[in-house]
């Protein structure tokens, strides 16, 4: 008589049939996603606006269910990589909110595999179990769960940000801007150079001597020195640092990066080399002559 099939083994079979219906189902949605986008920018490109801005609402939601599954495809893996804690009486600790969040998701989702891990979950832990994941008494439900399973309509920031990024993504003027016209032509005033030509000392000027420069007129052209030097053009495209944007979420439609405030100390190397001030009189401030007679020695 062969051995009979227990619970656990049947749990383990629907959570991978779970996992590969909820991967299908993603990729099916990012295509209609795709296609949808697209129709939208045809809408804004076109100037139908009321109407991109209330279809828009049915791609959020879209993205919002695919998080969702997202979500529940992890809470799915994380139980069948330790069904062996699944053997007790009792769920275990760590696997207490991913099996309450099956349950309480799996009758809101379209995943007929997830209802047969549910029904196999409370065949294992009991009603009890089932009903306080249900009412979420004991709060183990996750609350990303809860959230994305809300209906509460989007915020009006959402939708405004999901216009804009699908206007950009498709190349779309919206919302309108104002066409750059380019920086205004350079005056160039001819009469400066045939003046100095016709001067009867313009040729001594350029063949003589350089006459020295008073120290208020060498430090003013050195501080406009210091102001045109700007970084290559090419340390965007050839620096080996590179940082990826977080992907956009409904939470976050618009992710960016942002550094928290760091004070930055001179090493020894640049105290030693007269970079830096030493850190005796690093609140008394530097002056601008300072800074561009160090940086005329640098250059040197």
């Amino acid at each position: 008589m062969p051995p009979s099939v227990t619970v656990v083994t049947k749990l383990k079979v629907q959570l991978k049939l779970s996992i590969a219906r909820l991967r299908m189902v993603q990729q099916r949605d990012e295509q209609m996603g795709k296609t949808a986008r697209r129709s939208m920018a045809q809408l804004l490109d076109a100037g139908k606006i009321d109407s991109a801005r209330i279809r828009v609402e049915n791609i959020i939601r879209s993205d919002i269910t695919t998080e969702l599954h997202e979500i529940l495809e992890l809470y799915c893996e994380l139980l069948l990589a330790r069904a062996g804690l699944l053997e007790g009486h009792t769920c275990d600790p760590g696997l207490e909110e991913a099996a309450k969040s099956i349950i309480y998701a799996a009758p809101k989702t379209e995943i007929k595999e997830l209802q047969q891990v549910r029904a196999l979950l409370a065949e294992k832990y009991g009603k009890e179990f089932v009903l306080s994941a249900m009412e979420n008494t004991d709060q183990k439900v996750s609350e990303k769960v809860i959230k994305k399973l809300s209906v509460t309509p989007p915020r009006e920031e959402l939708v405004q940000g999901y216009l804009e990024e699908i206007a950009r993504a498709y190349g779309v003027d919206w919302p309108k801007r104002p066409k750059d016209l380019g920086d205004p032509p350079e005056y160039v005033d001819n009469d400066v150079g045939n003046d100095a030509d016709d001067s009867p000392s313009g040729d001594q000027a350029q063949k003589g001597p350089e006459s020295p420069l008073p120290a208020d007129s060498k430090a003013a052209q050195e501080r406009e020195a210091l102001s045109r030097e700007t970084p290559p053009r090419s340390l965007g495209q050839n620096s080996p640092l590179h940082i990826n944007l977080p992907s956009p979420t409904t939470d976050n439609p618009r992710p960016k990066v942002t550094l928290n405030s760091v004070e930055l100390k001179p090493s020894q190397k640049m105290v030693d080399a007269g970079i830096a001030k030493k850190s005796d009189d690093k609140n008394s401030g530097t002056s601008v002559d300072e800074l561009a007679a160090r940086f005329a020695a640098l250059k040197r």
